[in-house]
């Protein structure tokens, strides 16, 4: 499987409650159920108006299923094409 980047466009989204993050985690969650094995969330990162979440799936074209699925915008999708790290460096 490839490893993507997903920008996701969510106003307010860095002010949610717990409550309210728990939420979309789990219609997330229920959309990754219907696509699953060719989807995989890892974890995101939230900010502001943004997250920007990481997955592993086969395609693209199932990342942007798992978006009208779930109704979260994929903005930007973008796949990784090498991780680094400060042991890169060695």
């Amino acid at each position: 499987m490839k490893k993507f980047v997903i920008e996701r466009e969510i106003s307010g989204v860095g002010a949610m409650s717990d409550e309210e993050l728990c939420g979309a985690a789990k219609t997330s969650n229920d959309a990754l159920s219907q696509l699953a094995p060719r989807v995989q969330w890892q974890h995101s990162y939230v900010t502001g108006n943004k997250t920007f979440c990481i997955y592993l799936a086969d395609s693209e074209e199932a990342i942007q299923m798992h978006s009208q699925l779930s109704g979260f915008p994929a903005n930007t999708i973008t796949e990784v094409s090498t991780i680094i790290d400060p042991t890169t460096a060695r």
